[in-house]
């Protein structure tokens, strides 16, 4: 017998802003980098625990994001280590 619904998502799985939905504001839970030139990098943006950040656009692999009132342009690449709530 085949079952044809909805597949349940992996609660486990974090959320990403790599998935996050355009225009909504959302809170940072952590950073999942291993390389601290990058999670430093990020933290001079404003990107770190319990900022709010909001996607204003995705132009290709490009994501144009708001941190504390100043946008930025980071990558798909930088985007999959922003764990959002």
């Amino acid at each position: 017998m085949f079952w044809f619904g909805k597949k349940k998502k992996d609660q486990n799985q974090a959320k990403t802003l790599f998935g996050a939905a355009l225009n909504i504001e959302h809170k940072i839970k952590s950073i999942s980098q291993s390389d601290q030139n990058v999670a430093r990098f990020l933290s001079t943006l404003g990107c770190f625990e319990g900022e709010s950040i909001t996607i204003i656009s995705i132009l290709s692999d490009t994501y144009v994001v708001n941190i504390k009132d100043a946008r930025y342009s980071i990558d798909a690449d930088l985007a999959k280590t922003i764990v959002l709530h």
